[in-house]
């Protein structure tokens, strides 16, 4: 049976600490993704996501709504970003490691796909991080985010529409 994130929410908040790395294997992907997007490259998303991981499991007890980890754990991500990118010496590292990993990788078809999901508005970003990293259902995502279940599909068709787009003018710049 799998367990949904509000069960492990409750185990750590009940004494179980230990649970939590049941949350962090689920979401450690989709973090990191969402991450790599805001900051430019992998290297400071991965060290972002583990602020990113400890900040959550220090504020479980703030979580209001115990069935939207999910949202609320991207919102940290978010600050912790935010919080990232505001430091300039971090700033001048994501440009230097930005612009090497893109001479390194363009060729990569990976590094397209980033590159191409970066440009995507938030809004986009977010419910193609739920939807694939994520594993949830429209139907989840318009629970955590609450947004109509029309507007969910709605929105992911037109964030894949949009990263098609973004993709095959990429393919046409080579």
């Amino acid at each position: 049976m799998t367990e949904n994130d509000q069960y492990y929410v409750e185990q750590c908040l009940d004494g179980r600490p230990d649970e939590f790395r049941h949350l962090i294997r689920r979401y450690q992907t989709a973090v990191t993704a969402y991450l790599t997007s805001k900051l430019g490259n992998k290297t400071n998303a991965e060290e972002a996501a583990q602020e990113t991981f400890v900040r959550a499991y220090f504020s479980l007890a703030d979580l209001k709504k115990r069935d939207s980890f999910s949202s609320w754990l991207l919102g940290i991500a978010n600050r912790v970003a935010k919080e990232q990118l505001r430091n300039k010496h971090f700033s001048a590292d994501v440009d230097l490691l930005a612009e090497q990993q893109s001479r390194q990788q363009k060729s990569s078809d990976d590094f397209e796909l980033q590159r191409a999901f970066a440009q995507l508005p938030d809004s986009y970003r977010e419910v193609i991080l739920l939807r694939f990293y994520a594993s949830q259902s429209c139907q989840q995502i318009a629970g955590n985010l609450n947004m109509p279940l029309g507007t969910v599909t709605k929105t992911l068709s037109r964030a894949y529409s949009e990263l098609r787009r973004l993709l095959e003018k990429q393919k046409s710049e080579r």
